[in-house]
């Protein structure tokens, strides 16, 4: 008698902890006992880093240490912690390592944290001629660019800046509609200053928030954004990801508004859902205009959810042993002080 093949799908907790034990995910170091999320693994930074003049993609046949070699201006060792500056640009090595069983992908994203200082971060693989997708079978190291936006930051080798969400297969999304669930936007909300001083992304609740941000006053429920101003503001609608499945936040079209939302897409099984006692959790959303001023309108669509399947139900949920962001409104990253 066959066993009936796995459906496909994205693969929750105790499927990454498999592959790591049969060598297909592997570490320079020990993992962290936190690493493994419900339905992703933390990337954590490796020992060394590069600026470099430009960002690039290695394309097919070529490694990213080769590509390196053309665009390196200098290196940074992390096992020290260094700064990122803003406005420029890095490759870091990453700690793990990949060899992806046949019919294995993956899939990279900020992680929520990184998204709201504003610090952009895409996957590199070798061969690769996307950003953040990992194809099915690689096998080969992980680089991360780094590019903080309105924020110098620190860093260190074990700084978590993104995260990879593995699946098997193509699964169909699952959705209200079509596509996605639409969600619209409140505009109370933050501004980034400017001209603000270094945040340690490893340093939670130690940074005042009155030295890196503004709140915002809307008026006659509209807000303008600023090109190259960047805004933390939140979905008007509560954020439910059923426990069989994982969501993703993709940018909305581009026909409704020249801005961006949302660098940091991945959501949990368990966000804001009943099974964690946690109904009610808004979508927090980092929005940045691009060359022209927009006028944001109150309850504006912004973004779409698009929700796909998960393999097998995960042994654990989001939140379920503490999260800084279950049951969140409005709220900034983990790194600053609650506004008091």
């Amino acid at each position: 008698m066959t066993s009936a093949p796995l459906p496909p799908g994205i693969l929750p907790s105790q499927a990454i902890d498999g592959l790591i034990q049969h060598g297909a995910i592997t570490s320079q170091t020990a993992f962290d006992k936190d690493q493994v999320q419900p339905a992703s693994l933390d990337l954590r930074l490796g020992e060394r880093a590069w600026r470099v003049r430009a960002s690039f993609l290695p394309g097919l046949g070529r490694k990213v240490t080769e590509r390196l070699k053309d665009v390196a201006m200098h290196q940074l060792d992390l096992t020290q912690g260094a700064v990122f500056e803003k406005g420029c640009v890095y490759i870091a090595e990453l700690q793990e390592r990949l060899k992806l069983p046949a019919g294995i992908a993956a899939r990279a994203n900020p992680k929520s944290s990184t998204g709201r200082v504003d610090v952009f971060v895409r996957l590199l693989t070798d061969h690769s001629r996307l950003f953040d997708d990992v194809a099915e079978s690689y096998d080969g190291p992980m680089y991360v660019e780094i590019a903080p936006q309105t924020f110098s930051v620190l860093a260190r080798t074990g700084t978590r800046l993104n995260q990879l969400r593995l699946k098997r297969g193509e699964p169909q999304h699952l959705s209200t509609t079509s596509v996605g669930v639409d969600l619209t936007m409140d505009l109370a909300g933050f501004r980034g200053r400017r001209h603000a001083g270094v945040i340690d992304l490893d340093k939670e609740d130690g940074h005042d928030p009155r030295d890196f941000w503004e709140p915002l006053e809307p008026r006659h429920g509209e807000l303008l954004l600023d090109p190259g101003e960047f805004y933390i503001l939140a979905s008007k609608q509560a954020v439910n990801i059923p426990v069989m499945q994982a969501a993703e936040m993709t940018p909305i079209d581009p026909s409704v508004g020249e801005f961006r939302v949302h660098y940091a897409g991945f959501f949990d099984p368990g966000f804001g859902a009943e099974e964690t006692q946690s109904v009610g959790s808004k979508g927090v959303l980092e929005v940045r205009s691009h060359e022209t001023p927009f006028l944001l309108e109150d309850g504006q669509t912004v973004a779409r959810l698009v929700f796909e399947p998960l393999t097998e139900m995960p042994k654990r949920l989001y939140g379920q042993d503490g999260s800084h962001y279950q049951g969140q409104g409005l709220k900034l990253s983990k790194h600053f002080k609650a506004w008091v």
